[in-house]
């Protein structure tokens, strides 16, 4: 239980002021729901080890003389930081906290077009690292479908104010 009290303070600081909302069992539980929290994890999970091939690639160029521009670097290590961030979003978001699958949704859809603008940018990044965020961005919005789909936004929609 001690873990989970540190999650709840994690939850509170990332989720704010809806923290607290938690979406019903029957939509948390539906089919539908469990089905898109499996592919949105199995997609992230195709990130990370994309992530991890960059670090790899960029470790070995390196190893071998080439230069690897401080911009590699720092895309590399961003996308596995944010990568788990998105796990955490995702399993929180599978047990049913609304703002964690808000965050998620928020990041899916905003992620792609950052890449995507970064690897337009002539000479920033090497031809390789360019493929690698056109992938990273196409799963991104692979994720991104899945969370927006109907159902999954009525699943995780704002509870109707109590009319107290």
């Amino acid at each position: 239980m001690p873990l989970e009290n540190l999650l709840l303070r994690v939850d509170r600081f990332a989720g704010g002021r809806d923290a607290h909302i938690v979406v019903p069992e029957e939509a948390r539980t539906h089919p539908r729901t469990r089905r898109a929290f499996r592919w949105v994890m199995w997609l992230l999970l195709a990130e990370l080890v994309l992530g991890v091939a960059a670090v790899i690639v960029a470790l070995v160029l390196y190893s071998g003389g080439h230069d690897v521009p401080f911009a590699v670097w720092m895309r590399t290590l961003v996308v596995l930081a944010m990568t788990v961030t998105l796990f955490y979003f995702a399993w929180r978001a599978s047990l049913g906290w609304r703002w964690a699958y808000q965050r998620l949704r928020l990041f899916a859809q905003i992620f792609p077009v950052i890449t995507l603008v970064l690897a337009a940018i002539p000479n920033l990044y090497p031809t390789w690292m360019v493929t690698e965020q056109i992938l990273f961005s196409l799963i991104m919005i692979g994720v991104a479908d899945f969370l927006t789909s109907d159902h999954m936004r009525q699943a995780y929609r704002k509870p109707e104010p109590d009319g107290d």
